[in-house]
């Protein structure tokens, strides 16, 4: 293939950057893989089924069939049927995300970034938990959307059905775009809805351009309909339309694609096309909807962020003649260049071998080379501007989330949140070799991955490693084995338990050494009082009148987070609880800052242990997808791991069970849940909050680690 450097200018109105996004197994990656293909960007389809898809380059996503790494890539794409924008070349800069919730950090930074989306729904499933989490993570960032309904030819296909379910699932008011043809095996193709054209294709082979056709007879009265109610959602948004649709006059067809792109931008609609990505049906109308109804860089206008060390909201134009600023993303360790940053620029112009300033860490780096990425391969460039998404070369310092910006003009960007660890394991390294190897080695995959975590446990010296699922530390082990060459044993899974406390209460610290020369004094006095659940630690300052001088009040901070850190009823950090300091005293000579250290770190001992302790754990939302025929033994099942059932419903012969079940008692869920249903039931665990641990099962824990540490 080509480069695609020489072709990139475009006006800044004519690029999108758009992520795909979806629930596992929706078909997110072969519809990209079909983009690409429509797109001129390969010549050949890469399918999923045979571990060739072009997105999914790494080993692991080619053996399991799933995404692991969001993967980026450019493409242009010319509209192909009649349109209101003008008809030239467009610029396609789309991130494929994965659909796994244990991948969750990857969709997160990639929503950051993103200008747009499509999200990808599975026909016969509908709206499933894990498209539910990641429309709101869409929503977090103001993402605008359109929706693909993907499969229509698969059994148990229901369009109607999965609109209905985007309108209640994720309140919405969808905008019905198409009309399919049939489902299931009679999926011939979808009918446009505004132009009133029918779209077939015969053969499904991919290189088949759609017959266009008139309406056929038996789906006439349908169309009329679901048109009707089409122009309706449309006119409501626009004051203008709206007049001439109370007063019967026909809206002309390029006037409610621009209303409606306006109503998309401003997030009051979404439009719903469907199609079949393995059949190659129905990817023509939707790549001429990114064109139509997702923004440009320049719909959306401006970014907003704060002047460094200041409250002051500063904003940038999405202009190239801007001051440079961006974002990164995300940070990939590649075999051959070392450290990639992927970074979003918003603004300005950014050019090869200069220096950028990192305005969240105050530094300035040289950056080496930039490249634009296809998947895992890379094409050098001199410069980028607003608008394009690009890796860099030679950044040390900077992480993701950081902005770089101008550093006569400096702005610091909203960053990028992430879900804490759930799960962790102890992590073991086979020989000495293999010791030196594995340290490196982590450092980099915490590096890549913001939900990864690596500690080292104070009592026994393992290392720990904590990630969101079963599947997420697995992949990162069989990481370590493939790309860093270093083998390890892996203990069992364990539960990221928490501590808390339930009711207020006062704690007195005191920290008197004499023992010849300097002593040492320190005295503070502290209330404790819980927080609302995943609120965090909060420390406030009330010393008044100089009872605790000003320079030891972070040290007590300092003893007192210590002191949560490793807990006090079965040694799980302590969380969501307020700590204030509000009297002390100190000495002129024998007060120094780690005497408060230790008396805040005292004090705290002395609170918690008034203050009703609890043990909290993760709970989890389980969707099951099970043949009606095992309901039974699967609700069965879940009784036995302490679960709560908050509903089932039918989806054609399918019975879709919801409840919350703590993370502790759904390990191996997967395999127990094959053998119950003779391998036909699907299952997705999502995380929903901490609950307090039932005191018996509290007891056990408490006692277990008394042993382990005896």
């Amino acid at each position: 293939m080509s480069g695609i450097s020489d072709q990139r200018e475009v006006a800044l109105d004519r690029i999108r950057n758009i992520g795909i996004i979806a629930h596992i197994d929706a078909g997110k990656t072969t519809t990209t893989e079909r983009i690409l293909f429509y797109t001129g960007r390969n010549y050949k389809i890469g399918e999923v089924h045979e571990g060739a898809a072009t997105m999914d380059w790494m080993a692991q996503e080619q053996e399991r069939g799933i995404t692991i790494m969001s993967a980026a890539t450019t493409c242009f794409w010319k509209p192909y049927f009649n349109t209101h924008l003008p008809k030239e070349r467009y610029r396609f800069n789309i991130i494929d995300t994965p659909g796994h919730v244990d991948f969750t950090a990857e969709v997160e930074r990639s929503l950051r970034v993103l200008d747009g989306g499509i999200t990808v729904l599975d026909a016969s499933e509908g709206v499933q938990s894990q498209s539910e989490t990641v429309w709101r993570q869409a929503d977090k960032y103001n993402v605008p959307r359109i929706c693909f309904v993907n499969k229509m030819d698969k059994l148990g296909a229901d369009f109607k059905a999965t609109v209905e379910d985007i309108r209640t699932k994720f309140g919405v008011k969808p905008a019905v775009m198409v009309l399919p043809m049939g489902s299931e095996d009679h999926f011939a193709g979808v009918i446009d809805l505004l132009t009133r054209r029918a779209y077939f294709w015969e053969d499904h082979q991919a290189a088949t351009e759609p017959d266009i056709k008139d309406i056929p007879e038996e789906f006439q009265t349908e169309v009329e309909s679901l048109r009707a109610e089409l122009v309706e959602s449309i006119a409501e948004t626009d004051d203008v339309l709206m007049e001439k649709f109370l007063n019967s006059q026909e809206i002309a067809v390029d006037e409610l694609k621009a209303a409606l792109r306006r109503a998309v931008i401003d997030y009051k609609l979404v439009p719903v096309y469907a199609g079949s990505s393995l059949k190659n049906t129905g990817i023509q109308p939707l790549l001429d909807a990114v064109i139509e109804y997702l923004p440009s860089p320049l719909d959306i206008d401006h970014i907003s962020g704060l002047k460094p060390g200041t409250e002051e909201v500063i904003e940038r134009k999405l202009t190239p003649e801007e001051k440079f600023c961006g974002l990164a993303f995300k940070i990939q360790t590649d075999p051959h260049v070392g450290k990639l940053t992927y970074f979003r620029i918003y603004s300005g112009v950014l050019k090869s071998g200069t220096y950028v300033y990192n305005s969240s860490k105050n530094v300035k780096e040289r950056l080496g080379r930039l490249l634009l990425m296809h998947a895992n391969q890379r094409e050098e460039i001199e410069e980028a501007a607003a608008g394009e998404i690009v890796a860099m070369i030679g950044l040390k310092e900077t992480k993701t989330g950081d902005t770089l910006c101008d550093e006569n003009y400096p702005i610091i960007l909203e960053g990028i949140t992430f879900a804490e660890p759930v799960i962790y394991l102890a992590i073991e390294p086979r020989t000495k070799a293999d010791q030196e190897k594995m340290g490196m080695a982590l450092a980099k995959l915490s590096e890549e991955d913001p939900t990864f975590s690596i500690k080292s446990d104070p009592e026994t010296g393992q290392t720990i490693i904590g990630g969101m699922g079963e599947l997420h530390l697995e992949i990162i082990v069989d990481r370590l084995k493939r790309e860093f060459h270093v083998d390890a044993d892996v203990g069992k899974p364990q539960v990221a338990y928490r501590e808390t406390i339930k009711q207020m209460a006062e704690g007195e610290g005191k920290y008197i050494k004499q023992s010849g020369g300097r002593g040492q004094y320190g005295h503070v006095l502290l209330r404790i009082e819980p927080k609302e659940r995943g609120t965090g630690y909060e420390f406030v300052n009330e010393i008044k009148g100089g009872t605790v001088p000003r320079e030891y009040i972070e040290p007590t901070n300092k003893g007192v987070q210590e002191a949560l850190e490793r807990g006090f009823l079965a040694n799980y950090p302590m969380v969501d609880i307020r700590v204030t300091l509000y009297d002390g005293s100190y000495h002129e000579v024998d007060s120094s800052e780690l005497a408060f250290k230790m008396a805040g770190s005292f004090a705290m001992r002395d609170a918690v242990s008034k203050a009703d302790m609890v043990l909290i754990e993760p709970i989890m939302k389980v969707e099951v997808s099970t043949p009606e025929e095992f309901m039974g033994d699967v609700i069965g099942d879940l009784g036995s791991r302490r679960a709560q059932i908050q509903g089932t419903n039918k989806r054609g012969n399918i019975s879709i069970i919801t409840a919350l079940a703590p993370l502790a008692e759904m390990q191996g869920y997967v395999t127990t849940l094959r053998g119950l249903t003779q391998g036909r039931a699907t299952s997705v665990l999502l995380p929903s909050h901490y609950e307090e641990v039932p005191r018996n099962i509290t007891e056990a824990i408490i006692e277990e680690r008394k042993g382990k540490k005896a």
